[in-house]
């Protein structure tokens, strides 16, 4: 479709729009067809004109006149449209008001329809709405780099999908020039841990998507801006300290440009000229809303066929949910790619950006239901019109995509045996001793007043009797429980001494697979039902409590015994290896963050010339991986010449994983 053609289908489209507002309205009128095209001649225009102003106006303001500047601005720009042209009637602004927001939903919903199916059109529309950045930048035959994050995607799933079919962008990269290498995400197999790991250098930094530190007495929860600030500043290299920029992640890389990024969102920058851009784009956000309305229609339908079929592990999918799921599947998805498209047309060298869609779904639906699979088609569709875009910036690029870890699927604890984790483990102790940190996530005595607890009684080495005296931290299928008034990591033989039923109790329980604690004597033991395995050692007494749980289970679990932070006792839960499901202790059917199926195998996309290991273990292999190839960039070395930590490319495995 020419230029000239897509100004006609927008007019049109336009006058439509505006004659179904008029006639529906109250308050504006019209005295024929014609002053209603000129009113959508009139409002394209105006839009043209004073948009790209208001932009840079409404940021300069700062994040009130932004949203503000969204909700009136359209409305602004249709009212003066309205007084402006003849033969149109307007009661006042508030009429104008309605008629903007109506107008511009029946216009995102026609650009949908006539759109859909038509390649190019998303990709027009970011090369022309950001095409003054490449006329400012220098052009350069140095490639740049643009990774994305596929949140949760394992890798056998991800080789399935692509040979199914339903992932054509990476099929075609797969068979022109990448390779796909699965990687080993170290325990705890989790988002913040590999990203720190990824970005940094760092994953030794976070021993669970959320945990508990004595020293001060607070609970660490990642996905809070103020806690994914504080472990950021305890790590150090950074990726994308060099020019890059940080999309959607849990920390930032070190990048000087951070947007939608939990670790940077409260460091008091106030908003950049793509947010307006973006809101007051009739491409951008209303059309986003509309298409999210959409979503969320299809997930109220999708749980419900569910529960009528009777599919099975299910969770109830609730309304945070459901507008959960609206956000990230579409809105969200939406700006990620407006804002790596700019980035990449301004010829930025790197680029990382996490798409969280196929996660959030996955620990709803299940990692291999239909609605889940759906959200990588939407991601493989991304991946196409960057590639496009790609093609016009003033550089070349370099695509990597990989993911943080899998997940892995299967009826929650609570759903199998009717009581929730933390209640286990009170039964064990004692009940008003025991707090589980996700239902309430404050910190010290304030805590455990509102939860009507009792503090037991004082120890000597309690540093503070007002702290409860067990914090149960639940992630996935891995909890993490504290003996919070005693200092340090405290031994297997002081719980067993101060809470006798506890770790039998644990073990004796069907929906447990193993727990792991500090032994004075032994150093860090792995009980089961049947046996111990004595990781210091590595010898095994009895049957072996990690068989079944991967190949490396001994070490994950002796590299996290050193870890800071790391519990005093590591529960993990049961892994059923015939029905390939974990039990996980928060209410998630598909989960991570512990050991058992699939989760711990994440995947790494790139070109097929990279020098990459025969066995890539832990994130900060891959940060390594990475890290040498942006030094690469800065100062070129021979094609495909190996570095003694990244041996050739034709050494890697060619092994493929097992598919469902």
């Amino acid at each position: 479709m020419g230029a000239v053609a897509r100004a006609v289908a927008v007019v049109a489209l336009g006058w439509a729009a505006a004659g179904i507002t008029v006639a529906v309205l109250p308050g504006i009128s019209a005295d024929g067809a014609d002053d209603v095209l000129v009113v959508a001649i009139v409002v394209g225009l105006l839009g043209a004109v004073l948009r790209p102003a208001l932009a840079g106006l409404l940021t300069w303001i700062g994040w009130a006149g932004v949203v503000i500047g969204w909700l009136v601005c359209q409305a602004l720009i249709v009212y003066a449209a309205l007084v402006l042209s003849p033969g149109i009637h307007v009661d006042g602004f508030w009429p104008a008001f309605w008629a903007a927001w109506i107008g511009a939903a029946l216009m995102s919903l026609g650009l949908w329809v006539v759109t859909a199916g038509q390649p190019g059109v998303v990709t027009r529309h970011l090369i022309r709405a950001h095409r003054r950045y490449r006329r400012d930048v220098t052009r350069t035959d140095t490639p740049g780099l643009v990774i994305i994050q596929i949140d949760g995607l394992s890798a056998p799933l991800a080789r399935w999908a692509v040979e199914a079919g339903n992932l054509p962008t990476l099929s075609r990269w797969l068979r022109a020039g990448h390779t796909l290498t699965e990687w080993h995400a170290q325990l705890p197999a989790t988002t913040p841990a590999s990203q720190a790991g990824l970005l940094h250098g760092a994953s030794d930094q976070v021993p669970a998507f959320r945990w508990y530190e004595k020293e001060p007495g607070r609970l660490i929860v990642t996905n809070r801006p103020a806690d994914a600030a504080l472990v950021e500043q305890r790590c150090t290299e950074g990726l994308l300290t060099d020019g890059g920029v940080s999309i959607s992640n849990v920390f930032s890389g070190g990048a000087p440009t951070s947007l939608l990024t939990m670790s940077t969102v409260r460091s008091g920058r106030g908003p950049d000229r793509y947010v307006s851009a973006y809101l007051l784009d009739p491409f951008g956000l209303t059309r986003s809303l509309v298409l999210t309305i959409g979503e969320i229609v299809k997930e109220l339908y999708q749980a419900r066929r569910r529960r009528l079929r009777g599919v099975e592990p299910r969770i109830g999918r609730d309304w945070g949910y459901v507008l959960l799921r609206g956000a990230t599947n579409v809105l969200l998805r939406h700006l990620n790619l407006a804002l790596i498209a700019e980035h990449v047309m301004r010829g930025a060298p790197a680029v990382y950006c996490d798409f969280v869609d196929y996660d959030e779904i996955a620990h709803h639906a299940g990692p291999f239901r239909p609605e889940a699979l759906a959200s990588l088609e939407g991601i493989d569709a991304v991946l196409a019109t960057l590639e496009e875009v790609a093609a016009a910036a003033p550089r070349p690029y370099e695509f990597v995509v990989l993911s943080d870890h899998g997940q892995s699927q299967g009826a929650t604890f609570a759903q199998r045996y009717g009581l929730r984790f933390e209640d286990l483990v009170g039964q064990l102790t004692t009940p008003d001793a025991v707090v589980a940190p996700e239902e309430d996530e404050q910190e010290g005595r304030a805590r455990v007043l509102r939860a009507g607890l009792t503090p037991g009684p004082p120890h000597k080495d309690e540093p503070d009797i007002g702290r409860p005296e067990i914090v149960v931290a639940a992630s996935g299928n891995l909890a993490l429980i504290y003996l919070a008034r005693l200092p340090g990591r405290v031994s297997l033989e002081e719980i067993e001494e101060r809470h006798p039923k506890l770790i039998d109790g644990l073990v004796a329980h069907p929906g447990v697979g193993w727990v792991m604690a500090r032994s004075r004597r032994d150093g860090p033991v792995v009980i089961g039902r049947g046996g111990r395995r004595l990781l210091d050692g590595d010898r095994v007494e009895g049957a072996d409590p990690l068989d079944g749980f991967g190949p490396h289970a001994a070490d994950d679990l002796r590299r996290h015994d050193g870890l800071a932070h790391t519990g005093d006792l590591l529960v993990n839960s049961l892994w059923d290896a015939g029905t390939q499901e974990v039990a996980a202790f928060e209410e998630l059917i598909g989960c991570h963050g512990g050991l058992g199926g699939w989760q711990d195998r994440p995947l790494l996309i790139h070109p097929r010339e990279w020098p990459v290991p025969t066995v890539l273990i832990g994130a900060d292999a891959v940060h390594r991986l990475l890290r040498h190839r942006l030094d690469e960039k800065e100062a070129p070395c021979a094609a495909g010449s190996p570095t003694p930590e990244h041996p050739s490319a034709s050494t890697r495995s060619s092994t493929r994983p097992s598919t469902p």
